[in-house]
């Protein structure tokens, strides 16, 4: 109990993949070369595969946030109508992000904890056609909470509209057929499931997308996307890469490939499930009605503020959870799925939370939450002949 490794247990930024890490320490090349070019093209191919897209893939030197604005700037211009999906405080980042962009947003809204229906978005396309794009988060990760994309680009496809998907933490938590579901733009983060530190976001975007660039007015110059797209095809970016950061990513898109994307997803969907089992079984609430599996945010003890617990998990185990936000602050604390964790970190977080909850009065049996996580584990990894003799 004296010796206390700092743990990150949350949805950004997420543990480092080791390979990914030791990958950085030879990003002394320059990105002007041939052995830079050979480096940059393959990352983009091996996005592409691991993302499951035709489309093109781009790579830019700035957080999530950054790849939001830049699917904004250079597809649309000041005015033009859009259609904002806010059920959270990432939903009301797009809204802000379509105000700074002069654009004339109708926004659907749902209260924390749930999400817009894609009816809501079938009904609204259908009220008004003049619409150019719509704008959700697959995973909101401010409540724990999932979007239906899939149901969601079939009502944009129907229309002239594109669909702008963020899916920062989306991407390795949940499936996203992008070509076949009709997800125009979609961006990612490398702090995410990509395993690796802030610094990079992704697009990949649909001909159909392309299409306005030309006629988008709004200005640009850092992140003007034609330039990138253009300078892609040779192998190099439109201004300095982040070369310790493509060295790595470079890495985890390898580790992605070999285990699977699919596998990847498979992973934070069983955490998330486990976890969801583990605090109903201790007595406690999960946030969300419509969960997702990057982040399962969970209701405090009565009478209790989840900041005790975020507290107490640093100052007792220096593992770092994360509060609600905004509006959500002292209400909810939520627990990380997405990327390097494994139930090897699952068993302890529960069994500390077991712990946290117990030295406060909240009734806890324990071994009642890690049983539950033990449990799914059981479910998927062992033989069912096993479990049956037990």
């Amino acid at each position: 109990m004296h010796i206390k490794k700092q743990r990150l247990l949350t949805p950004g930024p997420t543990p480092l993949l080791p390979s990914a890490l030791h990958a950085m320490m030879g990003s002394d090349i320059h990105h002007r070369t041939e052995d830079f070019r050979n480096l940059y093209k393959q990352v983009l191919a091996d996005l592409k595969a691991v993302l499951g897209t035709a489309n093109e893939v781009l790579v830019l030197v700035s957080s999530g946030s950054g790849g939001l604005e830049a699917a904004t700037q250079n597809f649309f211009s000041p005015g033009d109508e859009v259609l904002v999906c806010s059920a959270g405080k990432f939903g009301e980042r797009w809204v802000e992000i379509m105000k700074a962009w002069g654009m004339k947003a109708t926004v659907l809204t749902a209260p924390y904890g749930d999400a817009v229906s894609p009816q809501a978005v079938e009904q609204a396309l259908a009220q008004n056609p003049s619409i150019k794009g719509v704008f959700v988060q697959a995973s909101e990760t401010s409540t724990g909470t999932q979007h239906d994309v899939k149901a969601m680009g079939a009502a944009v496809k129907k229309t002239n509209a594109i669909f702008v998907v963020d899916a920062i933490t989306g991407i390795g938590t949940m499936p996203l057929d992008i070509d076949g579901w009709g997800l125009d733009i979609v961006v990612g983060g490398s702090q995410k499931a990509f395993m690796i530190p802030p610094g990079l976001a992704f697009l990949s975007i649909s001909p159909k997308a392309w299409a306005l660039a030309d006629s988008a007015k709004s200005p640009r110059f850092y992140f003007d996307l034609k330039k990138e797209r253009k300078n892609a095809q040779s192998g190099e970016s439109a201004w300095t890469p982040n070369t310790a950061l493509l060295l790595a990513l470079a890495e985890a898109l390898k580790y992605i490939k070999a285990l699977g994307m699919d596998k990847l997803v498979e992973n934070a969907q069983l955490l998330a499930r486990a976890t969801r089992e583990a605090v109903e079984a201790l007595g406690l609430q999960v946030f969300s009605s419509s969960p997702g599996s990057s982040v399962t945010a969970v209701r405090p003890p009565a009478g209790m503020d989840s900041g005790v617990i975020i507290k107490e998990f640093r100052n007792r185990f220096n593992a770092i959870i994360t509060n609600g936000q905004g509006s959500m602050k002292g209400q909810i604390f939520r627990f990380a799925h997405l990327g390097f964790f494994d139930f090897h970190d699952l068993f302890a977080v529960i069994a500390e939370l077991e712990i946290i909850l117990a030295a406060h009065g909240h009734p806890v049996r324990f071994g009642s939450g890690v049983a539950a996580v033990q449990n799914v584990y059981a479910d998927v990894a062992l033989p069912k002949e096993t479990l049956a003799v037990s």
